[in-house]
């Protein structure tokens, strides 16, 4: 294959992800010819979410399937976090948002089930929970984010006697929370609070209010749903939930803003008490509380999370070219948590397009070959305002060499006019596109 070819199938797919989700794979087709930088390489991907299966997957495609490509995550299973709300709602089970993993053995990728503990970023070794170490040439680390628990004083305690829970990372506490939801009694108090940006999933929470909004309607019709949001505003479609809120759940809804968590408190009954920063406490039946959140554990356990006013002493800067660690050679960052460039979501579509640069520009490397210097990325995010009606917001980022940053390019993407139903099916056929494109 020609340089130009291979450069060209790869940045298809990278600087397109949602043509990539949707037609046949350019990359795919293209079969570019072994180098021999990748015969002698191993590259190691670290967590098996959106933004690492897909590099995983991508990296041995776009290989000819000669790269050797380890993928290390301790689980057999992938459960989407996207759609994930519409289960808390009734809408959906989990076993619809389910799949196995083990797709990715037909592309070559070898997965080792187990736990990174420990990296070692001068001899290039990954350290796994059962003792193992495994040496790496290039290294992607895809940790997700994890809640920061000192944000909200109690809630720590509060999540590991079950009594207050997240469900921010969907599977077994997706389930809980519907469950404490029908056991809440009608005329009963939902209290859902947000946290400042940066957060996984902008429209996520606001999305969630929605869902829940429409089954209390029907299952719970006296009862009351407060969103409680540390910032001065609804942060993604703000008009758009606004108006479905105003018009659908006026008078089951009430949204409040500048209400930042920062203590709960609950007792030997159900429910508890969440306190802010400035406002007046509150007291609900059901309390899903949302902290701060940060770059999961075995980045800031790597030293690839920023100091505080680089990355905010929570998220991991990267050279957005080619989402290589700003802080340490021969790593790469991606998904929710890297420290994101202007306007850019942390969201399940921005992973995927995070992993495909990456990948691109890791076997461009090892091919002695320079990254794509102008990639783009596209993101669309779906969410439910009930059952069976959808709203999106989409945008296209391209970077901008002066700047070594990615900008919204003018005049692209845009949000819904109304909900609809036809954006349910499109909602529906965007999340097993995506399962499909990350797991094969």
């Amino acid at each position: 294959m020609r340089r130009r070819d291979w450069l060209r199938a790869g940045a298809y797919a990278a600087a397109f992800p949602a043509a990539a989700l949707s037609v046949p794979h350019a990359a795919e087709a293209a079969q570019p010819q072994p180098q021999p930088g990748w015969r002698r390489a191993r590259v190691v991907v670290v967590g098996g979410g959106i933004g690492g299966a897909t590099a995983a997957r991508y990296l041995r495609l776009w290989s000819g399937h000669s790269l050797e490509v380890v993928l290390v995550d301790p689980q057999d299973a992938f459960v989407s976090c996207p759609m994930s709300n519409l289960v808390l709602g009734g809408f959906t089970s989990m076993q619809t948002l389910t799949r196995p993993m083990s797709t990715l053995d037909a592309s070559g990728v070898r997965r080792v089930r187990d736990t990174v503990t420990h990296i070692d970023t001068e001899r290039r070794l990954v350290l796994l929970a059962r003792g193992d170490a495994m040496r790496y040439d290039r290294l992607i680390v895809s940790p997700g984010i994890d809640l920061d628990w000192r944000s909200v004083a109690g809630l720590e305690a509060a999540h590991d006697s079950g009594r207050i829970l997240q469900a921010w990372k969907a599977g077994p506490e997706t389930l809980a929370l519907r469950q404490q939801l029908e056991a809440m009694p009608d005329g009963g108090v939902f209290a859902l609070t947000i946290p400042e940006a940066p957060y996984r999933c902008p429209p996520g929470p606001y999305e969630r209010a929605s869902v829940v909004a429409a089954w209390m309607k029907k299952a719970r019709p006296r009862s009351k749903l407060l969103v409680l949001d540390a910032n001065p505003d609804i942060t993604s479609k703000a008009a758009l939930f606004r108006k479905v809120w105003a018009e659908r759940y006026a008078g089951l809804l009430d949204y409040r803003p500048l209400h930042k968590a920062v203590a709960v408190e609950t007792g030997s009954g159900p429910g508890g008490t969440v306190r802010f920063e400035l406002q007046s406490p509150e007291r609900a039946d059901v309390l899903n509380v949302l902290p701060a959140m940060q770059a999961g554990a075995i980045a800031r356990e790597a030293g690839l999370v920023g100091r505080i006013g680089a990355a905010g002493g929570r998220w991991c800067p990267v050279e957005y070219l080619t989402f290589a660690s700003s802080q340490t050679p021969g790593v790469h960052v991606i998904g929710d948590a890297i420290q994101v460039a202007p306007a850019m979501p942390k969201s399940g579509h921005m992973a995927n397009a995070h992993a495909k640069v990456a990948a691109a520009a890791i076997l461009s490397e090892l091919a002695g070959l320079p990254p794509d210097t102008q990639p783009m990325l596209t993101n669309t995010c779906y969410s439910h305002v009930d059952g069976s009606q959808v709203i999106h917001v989409a945008s296209v980022h391209r970077y901008v060499a002066q700047e070594r940053t990615y900008r919204t390019v003018p005049g692209s993407g845009g949000v819904s006019d109304e909900p609809n139903e036809l954006e349910s099916r499109y909602a529906w056929h965007w999340a097993r596109t995506l399962w499909q494109d990350m797991l094969g």
